[in-house]
């Protein structure tokens, strides 16, 4: 089969030959159609996260496609699925977190020391074929393009997972700092529930697009978001801790502030201006990221039902070095799906 290898550390995606994967028992073989490129992706090549422990090294955490054969004992599965399977796949089992009974969602890749996930610890979804436990995929909703689907399976469902995270109420305003792969997804999701919803973005650029896809209002900062008269929900989906501490200063009293974007530079730190206001006022801060199937089957049903709409660049798999490199120079708008 054709897969996108990662050589080495900062090399280029290269399109090469690789055995085709069978499944083992409990497995299914997944032809895969689509999969979105992720900053993770990107930092991963770079070094910046774990470079993929598999032999050859494919990432890819955001695979779609067909269940074209099933191992023994699969039955909740069978050929022609239309399926997307898990970043996170499994915990170790034997570590305290795991031990715990605790399902198996994003938490279990941040907490468990040995988890299973897509295109780290095992094969990823930039590959024509890809094996992975029944249990691992989901199934997608009837008439959903790839390209769609594809984006769902960790932006969306971050973007969604922060929003059901923050419990916002009827009537609350609900703001999105960083309008960029969970971003443009987050806004979307906020305005298909029916709130009045602020985009937070320092390009301008983005002001447009921000408008375009939902947003009610479109600020430049924490001091903009204060002077429009604050948001209820404030969630963080751009990689900057500092971002999300100058955006306190627009949280309203009671107010939630969701992290979702990962900054793996500087700790979340309040501003000390900040520091009586958060806990004179009753806010709260908390992290976000994949957190359950039943919350990734809700992110898929709204795509499928047209009320959010991923925005995608797509690009066939002899292009896939072109769709990194421009990921990584934060040149796609918003979600680079590479179509195998």
């Amino acid at each position: 089969m054709r897969a996108a290898v990662v050589p080495g550390v900062d090399v280029a995606w290269e399109l090469r030959e690789v055995a085709t994967p069978s499944p083992g028992p409990g497995e299914v073989l997944v032809r895969v159609r689509a999969c979105g490129v992720c900053v993770n992706d990107v930092l991963a090549t770079r070094g910046m996260l774990p470079f993929p422990a598999v032999d050859p090294a494919v990432t890819g955490h955001e695979p779609v496609g067909e269940v074209v054969e099933v191992g023994a004992g699969v039955t909740s599965r069978r050929p022609g699925d239309r399926v997307g399977v898990t970043w996170v796949r499994a915990g170790c089992g034997r570590c305290d977190y795991c031990l715990r009974g605790l399902p198996v969602t994003g938490q279990t890749a941040l907490n468990c020391p040995a988890p299973t996930t897509t295109g780290f610890t095992a094969p990823g979804g930039h590959a024509e074929y890809l094996v992975a436990a029944a249990e691992s995929t989901v199934l997608l909703p009837d008439g959903l393009a790839w390209e769609l689907a594809a984006p769902v399976m960790c932006a969306g469902y971050t973007a969604w997972s922060a929003l059901r995270a923050a419990e916002p109420r009827p009537h609350d305003r609900v703001a999105v700092i960083g309008i960029g792969g969970l971003g443009h997804l987050a806004v979307q999701y906020a305005k298909a529930c029916g709130h009045e919803t602020v985009a937070i973005t320092g390009s301008a650029d983005k002001h447009e697009a921000a408008r375009r896809l939902g947003a009610d209002l479109v600020v430049a900062d924490g001091e903009q978001l204060r002077a429009a008269g604050g948001a209820d929900v404030v969630i963080l989906t751009a990689p900057s801790h500092r971002a999300a501490a100058a955006c306190l200063a627009g949280l309203r009293v009671q107010g939630r502030m969701v992290l979702a974007g990962i900054d793996g530079v500087e700790p979340f730190t309040i501003p000390p201006a900040m520091t009586y206001p958060f806990f004179s006022q009753g806010q709260r801060i908390t992290g976000a990221t994949h957190g359950g199937p039943h919350l990734l089957r809700e992110a898929l049903e709204l795509v499928a039902a047209g009320r959010v709409t991923p925005w995608v660049e797509t690009f066939p798999a002899t292009r896939v070095a072109e769709a990194v490199d421009r990921v990584a120079k934060g040149e796609v708008r918003f979600r680079a799906v590479v179509e195998y």
